[in-house]
């Protein structure tokens, strides 16, 4: 069986959770499958990518918008529905391949597997980021989701949301596989010199958080929490660049107050080597998800696999991963159904966030405990060949269609 792999990320190119998944999963099944990866970007030099695209410089350059960002990324979406005319199957991951298998299904029937990493209708804060662009990349989503011959989905909740969102799609067609992770890259590093290069006191406690700066991550309710998380521990910030201008102001608006706290903020205004990042989660007292919106949040994984324990929102897929009181704790947050999904009381939940992190400043060994069970958990569920093995199952599925 031959399935093209299409999508936006793949190494070096990676930014999020949906790159690392692509990459994990199409090196889990190259033994099972002949996999051929098509995606964004700079030639690559893996044997498994056949082809790279970038957007036609005609529409991004005089159109240098959200519409313009769209309409290339659509552009890219052509060249790999005509670049992958031999494979037996189009596996998509995110709005930004989406099309590309679509097309490929109407042009040649070749099958089309979409796997959902997170959906549009419940991002409206993309709208900051693309203007108009959203209503492209929802309209190319929305398209494939609802023509694929199956639908991956990487939680329980995150099927239930397809289903919300697009009740045209047979239930039928929606199978859950869950995202996995490399514990033999993620795990305990009993190093500390990363931490010295970027300011963390090794011998003190601290509680880090690893994101971009997007308000589905939920960096700004961190933030006003921080002034109320226990002074004894450092609070660590690993974020990479802002989604848009809006949130970059807000967060920036918060920092002085978030600097002040007695017990210091370390800002590591980059996205670090994965090497630095699991030293920084492997000497944590825990890892924080205050998230909004996460259909899995394979971060929470990374950070289990490295023995964190992990405070994180009770949202989307983080309770199918964290097991509350076992491996983390997680935070209740409601949030408003007026189209922007933000917290209803963002102060209640901020305070919720800084008393769970407390508690775990206050019971180290309690802390510990959870991230052993933690690492535990990852090795016995989280494996990339069960989900490979799996995800060939949905590939006959939907070839048998």
């Amino acid at each position: 069986m031959k399935v093209a792999m299409m999508t936006r990320e793949y190494p070096p190119e990676v930014y999020g959770g949906a790159g690392v998944h692509v990459e994990q999963l199409a090196t889990a099944l190259a033994p099972l499958v002949d996999v051929a990866v098509h995606c964004f970007g700079a030639p690559r030099s893996s044997p498994l990518v056949a082809g790279t695209y970038t957007p036609w410089p005609r529409l991004v350059g005089p159109y240098a918008d959200g519409v313009g960002t769209a309409l290339g990324v659509l552009s890219v979406d052509l060249a790999m529905a005509a670049a992958v005319g031999d494979a037996d199957l189009c596996h998509s991951h995110t709005w930004y391949a989406n099309l590309a298998g679509h097309l490929a299904k109407l042009g040649r029937g070749t099958p089309h597997v979409v796997t959902t990493h997170s959906l549009e209708p419940l991002r409206p804060w993309k709208v900051e980021q693309l203007g108009g662009g959203y209503a492209l990349s929802s309209f190319a989503e929305r398209t494939a989701i609802e023509g694929a011959d199956r639908v991956i989905a990487v939680s329980h909740a995150m099927a239930r949301d397809v289903l919300a969102c697009y009740p045209t799609v047979d239930p039928h067609r929606v199978e859950v596989v869950h995202n996995g992770v490399d514990a033999t890259l993620w795990h305990r590093d009993p190093a500390v010199d990363a931490l010295h290069r970027h300011g963390v006191d090794p011998d003190r406690p601290y509680v880090v958080f690893v994101g971009r700066v997007t308000r589905q991550k939920g960096i700004t309710h961190l933030l006003e929490a921080a002034p109320s998380i226990d002074p004894r521990a450092q609070l660590v910030v690993c974020a990479g660049a802002a989604d848009s201008a809006a949130i970059a102001a807000e967060v920036e608006s918060l920092l002085p107050t978030a600097r002040g706290r007695a017990g210091g903020l370390v800002w590591i205004d980059a996205m670090l080597p994965r090497p630095e990042v699991a030293q920084l989660l492997s000497h944590a007292t825990c890892f924080v998800c205050p998230s909004i919106y996460e259909p899995f949040g394979l971060v929470n994984v990374e950070a289990m696999a490295c023995g964190a324990a992990v405070v994180a929102s009770a949202v989307g897929g983080i309770p199918e991963v964290v097991l509350d009181g076992e491996t983390g704790l997680l935070v209740p947050v409601e949030l408003r159904d007026d189209g922007e999904r933000l917290p209803v009381r963002p102060d209640g939940f901020a305070a919720a966030i800084a008393a769970a992190v407390n508690s775990l400043v206050d019971d180290p060994a309690r802390a510990r405990s959870m991230g052993a069970a933690g690492r535990r958990r990852v090795e016995e569920t989280f494996s990339w060949s069960a989900i490979a093995a799996r995800t060939v199952e949905t590939y006959r599925r939907a070839l048998d269609n």
